[in-house]
């Protein structure tokens, strides 16, 4: 193992997928199940995300959702990559995060995000527009105000029972997210790992505008992306093709679906475009088997100085899933 490996913290996201012939609840009751693993497996944190209205992802509610994880584990770090700040007040997210830090102390991350609903009619239905995105910088503000009680826009309003909470906050980064993480002085968190060059200028423009804040007084960077371990390079390609037929699936028909299995996708007869859109899916994404993995690994860590790696991979077989998941925690020397 490397030293950049050996002093990089491992994490995992889930976005509670759902898989054919399995409905919404299973999913959920799935990512529950994948915490327990990630914590015994030595990972630093599991975070879960939030989407509306996509018929192929169960997890609507993060801060719900966090809250059945945290209770289903004793020491990981839990939170949510992340909670749409564009989708809510921030009084109101200020405190859910309350509550749970209150119920499940030390334990807790706020993941921020600033997309809003995928669609226009999604967006009409949460009262929200496109140009809700643009204001991301003052509602993290003003959240962030709410936590430490320093917000005034709302004399006498108190958010109970955040205010005087120390709960870590972390923007993840779209678009302008990398400037608006530096200039509040918090933790990044981007990806994905296909768009190598995109990222690296990210976390350089990140480090580089980043101002200390009483959150952070430090640049810190985490980086997301696909990683799939396998015996072999092929069983470890074989994990990464549902998700690459899923968003081919959605670039050409207009929804996201459930996950199928791999032998199920590999019998399609796919158009020209789906075709070209499922293999550009497959490309780019950390995927082999341990020694692959291991060398991609370190690449990428010298390229982007990446303080921890948020594994966001989703696959139909959950046994793959897990197989993979430790044999990442091997790599990684966790445990």
């Amino acid at each position: 193992m490397s030293s950049s490996i050996a002093s990089t913290r491992f994490s995992f996201l889930d976005r509670s997928r759902t898989r054919v012939g399995h409905d919404a609840a299973q999913a959920l009751r799935d990512t529950v199940a994948l915490a327990g693993t990630a914590e015994a497996l030595g990972y630093h944190r599991f975070w879960v995300s939030e989407h509306h209205s996509v018929p192929g992802v169960a997890g609507s509610a993060p801060t719900v959702l966090a809250a059945a994880v945290a209770a289903a584990t004793s020491a990981i770090r839990v939170g949510t990559g992340g909670v749409m700040l564009p989708n809510h007040q921030p009084l109101v997210v200020a405190e859910q995060f309350g509550v749970l830090a209150s119920l499940f102390p030390g334990r807790i991350d706020m993941g921020l995000g600033r997309s809003v609903g995928f669609t226009d009619g999604i967006r009409r239905a949460l009262g929200r527009d496109k140009e809700d995105a643009d204001a991301f910088a003052a509602q993290l503000d003003e959240l962030l105000g709410w936590l430490d009680g320093t917000q005034r826009a709302h004399p006498q309003v108190h958010a109970r029972p955040a205010e005087g909470l120390r709960i870590p906050p972390y923007v993840l980064a779209t678009g302008e997210g990398a400037a608006i993480a530096a200039a509040a002085g918090l933790p990044l968190v981007v990806g994905d790992l296909r768009g190598r060059e995109k990222l690296v200028r990210a976390v350089e423009e990140y480090r580089g505008g980043f101002r200390p804040s009483s959150w952070s007084r430090e640049p810190y960077v985490i980086v997301a992306g696909t990683v799939a371990v396998a015996g072999t390079e092929e069983e470890a390609r074989r994990l990464l093709v549902p998700e690459a037929w899923a968003m081919a699936y959605a670039r050409t028909h207009g929804s996201f679906p459930p996950l199928a299995s791999a032998e199920r996708i590999e019998a399609l007869a796919m158009t020209e475009k789906e075709r070209g859109l499922y293999e550009d899916g497959l490309r780019g994404h950390l995927a082999g088997t341990e020694e692959t993995v291991a060398a991609g690994l370190e690449l990428m860590l010298k390229e982007t100085g990446a303080d921890e790696v948020l594994v966001t991979t989703s696959t139909y077989d959950r046994e793959a899933l897990v197989d993979s998941m430790g044999r990442l925690a091997r790599i990684a020397g966790l445990g």
